[in-house]
């Protein structure tokens, strides 16, 4: 049973000063209240907050910083809470800024294609908004129908069409936020190019809520593009298909999206969004290209002739465009659709080079077996990104550390294997512990250092990201 009852740094008198500043509607620390913002999407987590605010204003959220740093009290900023690195959990207690009344779109500036926001926007609203005026915001996340612009930010989101259009931080330009102290600054802007002094916002980009707050964002747009095709192909093993993603970035075509599914992935996706795709097949790619009608043609015909060549035994042009859409909407309803299948669901996101795509996926094949787990892979082929999900059950504590030993490898043989341990989720409470495989000692320590010169009393999303000893698993204030 949790414990519902704060034993917080929240006095009586902090309470109030916090109150006067929101208001009584938007200062919550009711059990329900609080045990709703203790825990996101990434399973096995959860520590109950102090408090939560809804602030609505800059100028609200420097006054409840200044509060917050003068008596230590955590701070962890929180949009939908999607993220899945557990990088939202109130693990020191304290209080969870939810950023979702800073919900509005500000500006689209069709001259200098940029959208200036609020933190709170939902993706898929701001995708809407701009292509509505013939622009485009080409990061995608899984999550995009519920998850936030400054989420997306906090753990710079990549999503499909990363391989050919980049990830959050390409996108973007400009920032306000607000130091604990509660000091109101502002990085970048619309302007293409600016060198004055250290590049803050791309510091930002990416750093979990552990370093500011940010309550306003400027984007780069795109033209949106004039059409797009999407093509599918099975195979009958994983070496011809990651053979395929090699000779097509080689042949110097560039899809806009070029996603892997394993047999398993294929089987789970096809009984629920019953597409009737071939469950014999070891694998599939689920490649779509955009851009002018003439060349997403001939890119299209190009990449089906490439995937013949290497093996696939099957190759498939969707007819249309309410087609395509179907088999890459199934495709982003993978994690549902791998939900379903037991009560815990541990999606991870090993990535590596696109050379040594077919040895990640055997790895995990052969680490899934090793351990007698159920893992299924799927991903972003075309840069590498694969994400192995667990289905298992966190109230069995024996087969639970088998899953812990088995994502250990998973982590240690992408490095190996010149990858990384996270391409898109972040670090957060999940990854901690195995940051140093990737940065090495000095890297940490000199993380350490940016965080104490912009956060000294460490009140920033404590516990996060390079803190601990120890891959946790249930955490949770009982």
């Amino acid at each position: 049973m949790i414990n519902t009852k704060a034993t917080s740094r929240i006095t009586p008198d902090v309470k109030k000063a916090l109150i006067e500043i929101v208001g009584d509607r938007a200062y919550l620390d009711s059990p329900n209240e609080r045990y709703v913002h203790s825990y996101d999407a990434t399973p096995l987590y959860q520590h109950m907050p102090d408090a939560v605010m809804n602030p609505q204003n800059t100028e609200q959220i420097s006054a409840i910083l200044k509060i917050a740093n003068a008596h230590q009290i955590p701070i962890i900023p929180r949009g939908s809470g999607t993220n899945l690195a557990g990088g939202t959990i109130p693990i020191e207690g304290g209080i969870v800024l939810n950023m979702n009344r800073f919900n509005e779109i500000y500006e689209i500036d069709e001259q200098n294609l940029t959208a200036t926001l609020g933190p709170g926007v939902i993706t898929a609203d701001l995708h809407e908004a701009v292509e509505a005026v013939g622009l485009f915001y080409p990061p995608d996340p899984g999550s995009m129908r519920i998850s936030t612009i400054g989420g997306n930010m906090a753990q710079c989101a990549g999503g499909m069409r990363g391989l050919k259009y980049g990830v959050t931080k390409d996108y973007i330009m400009g920032l306000e936020y607000v130091l604990p102290s509660g000091e109101i600054l502002r990085s970048g802007g619309k302007n293409v190019k600016d060198v004055a002094g250290y590049d803050m916002t791309r510091l930002l980009v990416g750093s979990e809520g552990t370093l500011a707050v940010i309550t306003e964002i400027t984007v780069k747009l795109v033209p949106l593009p004039e059409t797009k095709r999407t093509l599918v192909a099975y195979y009958n093993n994983l070496v011809d298909a990651a053979r395929t993603v090699e000779k097509i970035i080689a042949a110097k075509v560039i899809p806009a999206t070029m996603e892997f599914l394993d047999q398993g992935t294929m089987q789970v996706v096809d009984d629920y969004a019953k597409l009737g795709l071939p469950l014999e097949m070891k694998s599939m790619l689920l490649i779509e290209q955009d851009g002018e009608e003439e060349a997403v043609v001939r890119d299209i015909q190009r990449i089906a002739e490439i995937a013949r060549q290497q093996g696939a035994e099957r190759v498939e042009i969707a007819s249309t465009l309410a087609e395509g859409a179907k088999l890459m909407a199934a495709r982003r309803a993978a994690l549902s659709a791998l939900s379903r299948s037991k009560p815990t669901t541990i999606m991870e996101d090993a990535t590596v080079p696109r050379s040594r795509l077919a040895e990640m996926v055997e790895t995990v094949e052969r680490v899934a077996e090793k351990y007698h787990l159920w893992i299924c892979t799927f991903g972003h082929a075309g840069d590498g990104n694969l994400h192995p999900t667990c289905m298992t059950d966190e109230r069995d504590q024996e087969e639970m550390q088998r899953v812990e030993q088995a994502f250990d490898e998973i982590f240690r043989s992408a490095i190996e294997l010149g990858g990384t341990i996270t391409g898109e989720h972040g670090v957060g409470l999940a990854k901690m512990n195995y940051l140093h495989l990737k940065v090495g000692a000095g890297g940490i320590e000199l993380m350490k250092q940016i965080k104490a010169a912009f956060d000294p009393n460490h009140i920033m999303n404590p516990g996060k990201m390079f803190a601990g000893s120890e891959r946790r698993r249930l955490v949770v204030k009982r």
